[in-house]
């Protein structure tokens, strides 16, 4: 299925409630960037990254909520990304991955009376086939970025995993519109600043 053609993703969540029953948890995880730079960034290719990363869940959402409206229960968690929170490059994916913040905070607020939760992760760099070109280009990328995290590493995918199936599960079920970072302590602040301006080995 085309995530960015709204009817096809409408059919295809039609198809399998006909076939398994209604969605109770939705996990919209999808993440797409082909544009580095907004210099080298068509209007094209933006609305491209855009409608993968941020169009598409709502696409995904809008499918979905008539049967949780109607059981008066549900959960939504969608996969963003430290880049929504910060500019680190990309840009229109983060531009994507920003909006979906905001949209995971109005599904909360509007749809919440319905018992429906919305929460979002957002993770850091993670070792996923988004990576494949810029390892082509440079192997050492990812040790590189490592020295940007307190805890010295790249987050692992099944921590992402750990994280999306809290928010899902009835262990969450009072936490809704919560953006929970997945980031190695990324946005605690920026290490290598705090380095350089306490001249310390930190």
């Amino acid at each position: 299925v085309d995530i960015s053609d709204a009817a096809a993703v409408g059919a295809a969540f039609a198809a399998a409630a006909a076939a398994l029953g209604p969605v109770d948890i939705l996990i919209n995880n999808a993440g797409v960037t082909r544009h580095p730079t907004l210099e080298h960034t068509t209007p094209a290719g933006f609305r491209e990254d855009v409608d993968v990363n941020l169009n598409a869940a709502y696409s995904c959402a809008h499918a979905v909520l008539p049967a949780m409206k109607a059981r008066r229960r549900g959960a939504i968690v969608n996969v963003g990304s430290v880049n929504g929170l910060s500019a680190l490059g990309d840009a229109a994916y983060s531009a994507g991955k920003a909006g979906l913040i905001s949209l995971t905070r109005a599904l909360a607020l509007e749809f919440g009376r319905y018992n429906i939760r919305a929460n979002i992760v957002c993770p850091g760099t993670v070792r996923t086939p988004i990576w494949d070109e810029r390892l082509a280009r440079n192997p050492a990328v990812l040790d590189q970025l490592a020295r940007w995290y307190p805890l010295r590493r790249i987050v692992e995918p099944i921590e992402v995993m750990r994280a999306v199936a809290f928010l899902a599960s009835d262990a969450a079920s009072a936490i809704t519109g919560v953006v929970l970072p997945v980031d190695c302590g990324l946005t605690a602040g920026n290490l290598v600043m705090a380095r350089e301006l306490t001249l310390e080995d930190l």
